[in-house]
């Protein structure tokens, strides 16, 4: 049986590469407008600790009165039962991990939690944290479109004002991928997949949670901020195990990454005050890298931002073909990925970028 862990050094040690990343940006002191504890971190933390986390990043960089401080947390009862002083702390934003509201499926998924401790997690987050947002995973083995529908359903009924719907991928080097190999795992096909995809962005949009970003629904102003950070090809810092960053460095775009095992990132960090590990991008590569996210979300990329930032101009004639063939729209300077590009996005940032 493993022991709890020494939530003052964890805190020690965040705090401790906080300033590792302080130092790298030397005095200009940035401005934050998000915050977000990921990652398994609510199993490992209580409110105290966190609250010790959160005065730190006060304490370096300049944070607005109105930042997103945002825990993703598993809806088992332990969790649920540090709701409260979590929001004591200072989060106003809590993101549950439930994947599913039936219980075949949590199980099928590897998940610990049942559909009940799910869905008692959602409302109890809604009573307690002024926003909240939770996920689902759908083109699950075997599902049919009026289960998807009658899922997707019953999570709106919560009346939550985001929602994260992923459609499930098989990835390789997972055990999902070598049950797919042996024919033991079979996920929708191609044509089911899309009409799943286009039946869930119908039903959102008509309870009134459009997809800001291709997987992510929200009422109006209430679009994950954390996240419009990554997508919009901002700066943000990462700390702790496996966390990744990207941060301007003397006008030079740099990716950070810290150790991924918790044991081994806590003794690096002890030891040489960080574990981050540091690569510049290349140009192109950052380049690249800004037109995928950018194009994920419904509002598109800022043309001549992107071109300004990144000395890249895109050809007149890939854009022209990609809107004769339906999959972006040009308009008011601003490029945006149709419904149709946005299934196919890959293809499409590949055209651009070529």
């Amino acid at each position: 049986m493993r022991s709890s862990p020494d939530e003052t050094r964890w805190a020690n040690a965040i705090i401790r590469e906080l300033d590792a990343v302080t130092e790298l940006q030397k005095s200009t002191r940035p401005k934050v407008v998000s915050v977000f504890f990921g990652g398994g971190t609510p199993s490992l933390i209580s409110g105290k600790a966190l609250s010790r986390v959160l005065d730190a990043i006060a304490a370096r960089w300049r944070v607005t009165p109105d930042a997103e401080i945002t825990l993703e947390a598993n809806p088992n009862s332990v969790e649920q039962s540090r709701f409260r002083d979590y929001r004591a702390a200072g989060v106003n934003r809590v993101s549950i991990g439930v994947q599913s509201l039936d219980d075949s499926s949590l199980k099928f998924l590897g998940r610990l939690h049942s559909a009940d401790e799910a869905k008692e997690a959602v409302k109890l987050s809604t009573v307690i944290f002024p926003r909240v947002s939770f996920d689902l995973i759908y083109a699950r083995p075997k599902q049919t479109l009026l289960e998807w529908q009658q899922e997707l359903g019953a999570a709106l009924s919560f009346g939550t004002e985001h929602l994260s719907l992923y459609q499930l991928t098989i990835e390789k080097g997972t055990a999902f991928h070598t049950l797919s190999r042996q024919g033991k795992l079979k996920i929708p096909n191609e044509d089911l997949a899309v009409d799943l995809f286009e039946m869930t962005q119908e039903i959102c949009e008509g309870a009134g949670l459009p997809a800001y970003e291709i997987s992510n629904h929200a009422r109006e102003g209430a679009e994950a901020r954390h996240n419009l950070l990554y997508w919009r090809y901002e700066d943000y810092a990462g700390v702790g195990p496996g966390a990744h960053g990207r941060l301007s460095l003397n006008g030079i775009r740099t990716a950070t990454c810290a150790e991924r095992l918790p044991e081994s990132w806590l003794r690096k960090v002890e030891t040489e005050g960080s574990s981050l590990a540091m690569e510049k991008v290349a140009l192109q590569d950052a380049a690249r890298e800004h037109l995928l996210m950018a194009l994920r979300l419904r509002e598109g990329l800022d043309i001549a931002a992107y071109q300004a930032q990144w000395r890249d101009t895109l050809s007149q004639e890939r854009i022209a073909a990609l809107r004769e063939n339906g999959m972006i729209t040009c308009e008011d300077g601003r490029l945006c990925t149709t419904p149709r590009g946005r299934l196919l996005l890959n293809s499409v940032v590949a055209e651009l970028a070529a």
